[in-house]
Protein backbone atom coordinates (compact mmCIF):
# COMPACT_ATOMS: atom_id res chain seq x y z
CA UNK A 1 0.00 0.00 0.00
CA UNK A 2 2.82 2.39 0.90
CA UNK A 3 4.53 1.65 -2.41
CA UNK A 4 1.29 2.38 -4.25
CA UNK A 5 0.96 5.73 -2.47
CA UNK A 6 4.57 6.61 -3.32
CA UNK A 7 4.02 5.66 -6.96
CA UNK A 8 0.87 7.79 -7.15
CA UNK A 9 2.75 10.72 -5.63
CA UNK A 10 5.56 10.51 -8.18
CA UNK A 11 3.12 10.24 -11.08
CA UNK A 12 1.24 13.30 -9.82
CA UNK A 13 4.46 15.26 -9.22
CA UNK A 14 5.96 14.57 -12.63
CA UNK A 15 2.63 15.17 -14.32
CA UNK A 16 2.40 18.61 -12.74
CA UNK A 17 6.04 19.33 -13.65
CA UNK A 18 5.45 18.30 -17.27
CA UNK A 19 2.37 20.49 -17.55
CA UNK A 20 4.31 23.39 -16.04
CA UNK A 21 7.10 22.92 -18.56
CA UNK A 22 4.60 22.74 -21.42
CA UNK A 23 3.10 26.08 -20.39
CA UNK A 24 6.52 27.74 -20.60
CA UNK A 25 7.09 26.64 -24.22
CA UNK A 26 5.48 28.44 -27.17
CA UNK A 27 5.39 27.98 -30.93
CA UNK A 28 3.41 31.13 -31.73
CA UNK A 29 4.74 34.63 -31.19
CA UNK A 30 1.20 35.93 -30.74
CA UNK A 31 0.61 33.57 -27.82
CA UNK A 32 4.07 34.21 -26.38
CA UNK A 33 3.52 37.98 -26.44
CA UNK A 34 0.60 37.68 -24.00
CA UNK A 35 2.97 36.90 -21.10
CA UNK A 36 6.50 37.24 -22.48
CA UNK A 37 8.16 37.21 -19.07
CA UNK A 38 6.84 33.66 -18.48
CA UNK A 39 8.19 32.24 -21.74
CA UNK A 40 11.20 29.97 -21.23
CA UNK A 41 11.22 28.22 -24.61
CA UNK A 42 10.22 29.74 -27.93
CA UNK A 43 10.14 27.77 -31.16
CA UNK A 44 9.39 29.98 -34.16
CA UNK A 45 10.41 27.58 -36.92
CA UNK A 46 8.53 28.43 -40.13
CA UNK A 47 7.20 31.74 -38.72
CA UNK A 48 9.36 34.14 -40.74
CA UNK A 49 6.53 36.59 -41.37
CA UNK A 50 5.96 37.08 -37.66
CA UNK A 51 9.53 38.08 -36.73
CA UNK A 52 9.21 41.71 -37.75
CA UNK A 53 8.42 44.00 -34.87
CA UNK A 54 9.17 41.55 -32.05
CA UNK A 55 10.31 43.32 -28.89
CA UNK A 56 12.84 40.74 -27.78
CA UNK A 57 13.66 42.62 -24.58
CA UNK A 58 10.29 41.53 -23.15
CA UNK A 59 11.42 37.90 -23.17
CA UNK A 60 13.84 38.44 -20.32
CA UNK A 61 13.58 34.87 -19.01
CA UNK A 62 13.85 33.08 -22.35
CA UNK A 63 16.33 30.19 -22.19
CA UNK A 64 15.74 28.43 -25.52
CA UNK A 65 15.06 30.00 -28.92
CA UNK A 66 14.69 28.30 -32.29
CA UNK A 67 14.55 30.29 -35.54
CA UNK A 68 15.27 27.25 -37.66
CA UNK A 69 14.62 26.88 -41.41
CA UNK A 70 13.45 30.46 -41.95
CA UNK A 71 16.05 31.25 -44.65
CA UNK A 72 16.86 34.53 -42.97
CA UNK A 73 19.54 36.57 -44.71
CA UNK A 74 20.12 38.43 -41.46
CA UNK A 75 19.64 37.21 -37.91
CA UNK A 76 17.61 39.75 -35.88
CA UNK A 77 19.92 41.98 -33.83
CA UNK A 78 17.21 42.07 -31.16
CA UNK A 79 17.92 38.53 -30.00
CA UNK A 80 21.16 39.80 -28.45
CA UNK A 81 18.96 41.40 -25.76
CA UNK A 82 18.02 38.01 -24.27
CA UNK A 83 20.00 37.89 -21.00
CA UNK A 84 19.02 34.33 -19.96
CA UNK A 85 19.36 32.61 -23.35
CA UNK A 86 21.21 29.30 -23.04
CA UNK A 87 20.37 27.50 -26.29
CA UNK A 88 19.98 29.08 -29.74
CA UNK A 89 19.11 27.19 -32.93
CA UNK A 90 19.46 29.29 -36.08
CA UNK A 91 20.03 26.38 -38.46
CA UNK A 92 18.70 26.43 -42.01
CA UNK A 93 19.08 30.15 -42.69
CA UNK A 94 20.93 32.14 -45.36
CA UNK A 95 22.97 34.62 -43.32
CA UNK A 96 26.74 35.03 -43.60
CA UNK A 97 27.61 36.57 -40.25
CA UNK A 98 26.10 36.68 -36.79
CA UNK A 99 24.79 39.98 -35.35
CA UNK A 100 27.56 42.31 -34.19
CA UNK A 101 26.16 42.30 -30.65
CA UNK A 102 26.13 38.50 -30.39
CA UNK A 103 28.65 38.51 -27.54
CA UNK A 104 25.98 40.11 -25.33
CA UNK A 105 24.48 36.64 -24.98
CA UNK A 106 26.62 36.00 -21.93
CA UNK A 107 24.76 32.84 -20.82
CA UNK A 108 24.65 31.09 -24.19
CA UNK A 109 25.91 27.52 -23.79
CA UNK A 110 24.80 25.77 -26.98
CA UNK A 111 24.60 27.09 -30.54
CA UNK A 112 23.21 25.34 -33.63
CA UNK A 113 24.56 26.51 -37.00
CA UNK A 114 23.50 23.49 -39.07
CA UNK A 115 22.46 23.60 -42.73
CA UNK A 116 24.14 26.97 -43.30
CA UNK A 117 25.45 27.00 -46.87
CA UNK A 118 26.28 30.72 -47.00
CA UNK A 119 27.88 31.19 -43.61
CA UNK A 120 31.30 32.86 -43.35
CA UNK A 121 32.61 30.51 -40.71
CA UNK A 122 35.99 32.18 -40.29
CA UNK A 123 34.47 35.59 -39.54
CA UNK A 124 31.97 34.09 -37.11
CA UNK A 125 34.71 32.15 -35.29
CA UNK A 126 36.42 35.42 -34.46
CA UNK A 127 33.19 36.58 -32.84
CA UNK A 128 32.46 33.30 -31.05
CA UNK A 129 35.99 33.12 -29.68
CA UNK A 130 35.00 35.90 -27.27
CA UNK A 131 32.14 33.83 -25.81
CA UNK A 132 33.98 31.73 -23.24
CA UNK A 133 30.73 30.39 -21.75
CA UNK A 134 29.77 28.58 -24.98
CA UNK A 135 30.15 24.82 -24.44
CA UNK A 136 28.54 23.08 -27.41
CA UNK A 137 28.73 24.06 -31.09
CA UNK A 138 26.84 22.36 -33.94
CA UNK A 139 28.14 22.95 -37.48
CA UNK A 140 26.53 20.04 -39.30
CA UNK A 141 25.61 19.62 -42.97
CA UNK A 142 27.30 22.90 -43.92
CA UNK A 143 29.28 21.43 -46.85
CA UNK A 144 32.55 22.17 -45.07
CA UNK A 145 35.58 20.83 -46.93
CA UNK A 146 38.00 22.14 -44.35
CA UNK A 147 37.96 24.10 -41.13
CA UNK A 148 39.19 27.70 -41.13
CA UNK A 149 42.64 28.30 -39.67
CA UNK A 150 41.19 30.21 -36.72
CA UNK A 151 38.73 27.47 -35.73
CA UNK A 152 40.76 26.28 -32.75
CA UNK A 153 40.52 29.65 -31.11
CA UNK A 154 37.35 28.11 -29.67
CA UNK A 155 39.44 26.34 -27.05
CA UNK A 156 36.76 26.55 -24.35
CA UNK A 157 34.32 24.23 -26.16
CA UNK A 158 33.41 20.86 -24.66
CA UNK A 159 31.56 19.32 -27.63
CA UNK A 160 31.82 20.04 -31.36
CA UNK A 161 29.45 18.52 -33.92
CA UNK A 162 30.81 18.42 -37.49
CA UNK A 163 28.66 15.59 -38.83
CA UNK A 164 27.48 15.41 -42.45
CA UNK A 165 30.13 17.67 -43.96
CA UNK A 166 32.77 17.03 -46.65
CA UNK A 167 35.90 16.88 -44.53
CA UNK A 168 38.70 14.68 -45.88
CA UNK A 169 41.47 15.72 -43.53
CA UNK A 170 41.37 16.56 -39.88
CA UNK A 171 43.91 17.69 -37.35
CA UNK A 172 43.71 19.85 -34.27
CA UNK A 173 45.95 21.11 -31.47
CA UNK A 174 44.84 18.72 -28.74
CA UNK A 175 47.17 20.36 -26.24
CA UNK A 176 45.26 23.64 -26.60
CA UNK A 177 41.79 22.12 -26.26
CA UNK A 178 41.85 21.30 -22.56
CA UNK A 179 38.07 21.42 -22.11
CA UNK A 180 37.18 19.33 -25.15
CA UNK A 181 35.33 16.08 -24.42
CA UNK A 182 34.24 14.99 -27.90
CA UNK A 183 34.21 15.92 -31.59
CA UNK A 184 31.54 14.29 -33.75
CA UNK A 185 32.64 13.57 -37.33
CA UNK A 186 30.05 11.14 -38.70
CA UNK A 187 29.32 11.08 -42.44
CA UNK A 188 32.31 12.99 -43.76
CA UNK A 189 34.69 11.90 -46.54
CA UNK A 190 37.38 10.20 -44.50
CA UNK A 191 38.95 7.02 -45.83
CA UNK A 192 38.92 4.02 -43.48
CA UNK A 193 42.69 4.39 -43.10
CA UNK A 194 42.20 8.02 -42.04
CA UNK A 195 39.67 7.01 -39.41
CA UNK A 196 42.06 4.37 -38.06
CA UNK A 197 44.91 6.87 -37.92
CA UNK A 198 42.82 9.56 -36.24
CA UNK A 199 41.31 7.10 -33.78
CA UNK A 200 44.78 5.88 -32.88
CA UNK A 201 46.03 9.42 -32.37
CA UNK A 202 43.08 10.97 -30.54
CA UNK A 203 41.32 7.97 -29.05
CA UNK A 204 37.67 8.30 -28.01
CA UNK A 205 37.81 12.07 -28.30
CA UNK A 206 36.71 11.68 -31.93
CA UNK A 207 33.34 10.09 -32.76
CA UNK A 208 32.92 8.63 -36.25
Amino acid sequence: MKNLIKLSFFILFFGITARSQDKSEFTSINEANKNPEKVLRLNLDHEKASLAGIDWKKFRNLEYLSLKDLHLKKIPEGITALPQLKVLDISGNDFKVLPSGFTKLTKLEELFLNDEKNIDLSQNIDLLSKMKHLKVLHIENDKLKELPANFWKLNYLESIYLNDNQLKKFDFPKERMNNLKNIHLNNNLFMPSDIDRLSSRYGTLLRF
